[in-house]
């Protein structure tokens, strides 16, 4: 069955995949563009004699195959370990039916994986972090991931222990108290890191993120809600679905 599960969530990935490279390509590639373009424009400033430095990959190329692959990579990855952490939690850890559950872990992928790490670390397009930097803030972030992946996983098992004394809705409430305590601990422990040139396009650098949020917003909902379909289609045939309402 987890193999059943594991094609289904590679499946909605790959449609997820898709949609997301469609909404990258429209909404966020202009806003790399006009950065670029901000940083060529200081480069040539700071140093109008320079030569111009060789494209190892173009523009083009970037736009169009590289973040096809990036963004289809990433989206069937992720749909992968979706359904492998469905495929742990679907009628053990959890009462609700395969489209309520899909539903639920796409909301808190989301929230773990991205809302708040980027809360802590931004995301910047090109011309925005000093590249000597690069890798004590690519640490920084994992570790922010990492710390919120613990407090989510922490906050469902908090959740589950207090379900049968305070009700589902009491104890979901007092899980997300303690998530939230929890992340604002890691975000005042971990150094903050404002590396925005000053002349740089605050409407840029807003419209970027914004199209960032939006591109793995698309993602994890179309993962969540392709999955949630994909699965429960196959529970019900299997009967396990029906087995589990029945045992409710």
């Amino acid at each position: 069955m987890t193999g059943h599960l594991l094609m289904r969530g590679m499946i909605a990935g790959l449609i997820a995949g898709l949609l997301a490279f469609g909404f990258a390509r429209v909404l966020g590639e202009p806003q790399i563009d006009l950065a670029i373009a901000f940083e060529e424009q200081m480069a040539a400033v700071e140093n109008p004699n320079a030569p111009a430095e060789p494209e190892v990959v173009s523009r083009e190329t970037q736009a169009g195959i590289g973040l096809f692959t990036g963004v289809m990579a990433y989206s069937v990855a992720m749909g992968g370990i979706f359904a492998l952490v469905f495929a742990g939690l679907y009628g053990r850890a959890s009462r609700l039916g395969p489209r309520g559950l899909s539903a639920v872990l796409g909301i808190a992928a989301f929230i773990a994986l991205v809302i708040v790490p980027d809360l802590k670390y931004a995301p910047n397009p090109p011309a925005v972090g000093n590249p000597e930097t690069i890798g004590v803030r690519t640490e920084l972030f994992f570790v922010m991931i990492a710390a919120s992946i613990f407090g989510m996983a922490l906050a469902f098992a908090v959740a589950k222990n207090l379900r049968e004394r305070f009700g589902a809705w009491n104890a979901a409430i007092l899980a997300g108290i303690a998530y939230i305590v929890f992340i604002a601990i890691v975000h005042g422990l971990l150094p903050a890191i404002n590396e925005v040139p000053e002349n740089f396009s605050a409407m840029n650098l807003y419209s970027f993120r914004l199209a960032t949020l939006g591109l793995q917003a698309t993602v994890w909902t179309g993962i969540a809600l392709v999955f949630g379909y994909l699965a429960e289609r196959l529970l019900s045939q299997t009967g396990n679905y029906r087995a589990l309402s029945a045992a409710r």
